[in-house]
Parts: C-alpha cells; structure tokens; sequence
C-alpha cells in the first residue's frame, strides 16, 4: 500500500487571477485529471484543498478520494504536506504528486510505486527528467512521517529530503518529472506544444 497525497492548497500566486488547477487540461480542470490518473494506479488518494467549499474541492466532489481541508493554507506547501500526511492511516510508505505536474501520467505514478517495493535501505524515492535532474512524484518510507509535522514555510519537503540524501533513490521518469506549469505565460506555451 503506498496512498498517494496530492497538495492542491495553494495559492497559484503567480497565475494573477486563474488558479492553474483549475485550469483546463483533457477537457477538466487539471486537479481533476490528476485525480483521475492517482485513482488508476489502484491506491488511495488524498487531497489537501484550502477548503471543503474550494472551487478545487468542488471539482473533484464526485471523486473517491479523501478531500482535506487545510485552514492554514496560506503558510505555504508545508502545510498542506503536514495535513496531509496526517490523514494518513500507518502505512509503509506515501507518495506526494504535486498537483501541477500537467505531464506526470499513471503509468509514471505505477513505476515510481512498483520501484520503491524493491529496496530495504532506501528512504527515499525520487522522480527525474532523462539527464538525473531530482523531480517529482516523491515516495517517502512511513518512518519518515514525523517529520512532516514539523515542517514550515513554503519549502515543502526538501529539507526531508536533503537530511536524508544518502538514503534516496533516484527513478528516472523523463521530462515531465520536472514540467510544472505556475505563470499564464507557461500555460500558453505548453498549450502551444499540446
């Protein structure tokens, strides 16, 4: 069993008004769609949102996954990642799949799972693009869950991360471990591409 956390608390600064989660990718809203693609992997899925009335929330209303709401929202991915972890039940391990990683399909999220059952020494396994660049989605091993309580600012998980370098295993992935989309600018020329 390894659930898989989606952080979608965030504020989408940089996209001015439009919440790029909300944005339209396959005909649904982004979050949606990587929804959609957790579910297909056969694990549980937990979504951090900034409320239960979030347009973000509503968007993924029908969706069998456990919606999480995150009322400090506005300190940054670090609190979604703490809520998140929180919620979930004493498991092995867990994955964090950034909810804006536009190109990160099922398959990707299947191999990144089926790799991390295979190593007793590793605490960490981390996504790249082709040349080794460290990316996304993250598994990390349930001893390692207390230390998302303790996490603050907008830093996310990196400082788990790089305390834990030694033990982290590398899976490569290809471009879209690292394709993030965070300005309307980006939107456009992705959308150009696609």
């Amino acid at each position: 069993m390894c659930p898989i956390i989606i952080p979608a608390a965030g504020q989408s600064k940089r996209m001015g008004s439009r919440d790029k989660l909300l944005e339209p990718v396959r005909g649904m809203p982004l979050i949606r769609l990587q929804c959609e693609r957790a579910l297909a992997t056969g694990q549980r899925v937990f979504v951090t949102v900034p409320s239960e009335t979030h347009a973000r929330a509503t968007a993924i209303a029908d969706l069998p996954v456990e919606v999480i709401s995150v009322p400090d929202h506005k300190d940054g991915l670090s609190a979604s990642l703490r809520h998140g972890v929180a919620s979930l039940p004493d498991v092995p391990r867990f994955m964090i799949a950034l909810a804006d990683l536009v190109a990160l399909e099922t398959s990707d999220l299947r191999k990144m799972i089926d790799l991390s059952n295979t190593d007793g020494d590793v605490l960490i396994w981390r996504g790249t693009d082709n040349a080794g660049k460290p990316g996304h989605p993250v598994i990390f091993d349930g001893q390692l869950r207390s230390a998302f309580a303790h996490l603050d600012g907008d830093k996310g998980a990196a400082p788990i991360i790089a305390a834990h370098r030694q033990k982290t295993k590398h899976i490569k992935l290809g471009p879209q471990a690292l394709l993030d989309l965070d300005t309307p600018e980006d939107w456009e020329n992705w959308r150009k591409q696609h």
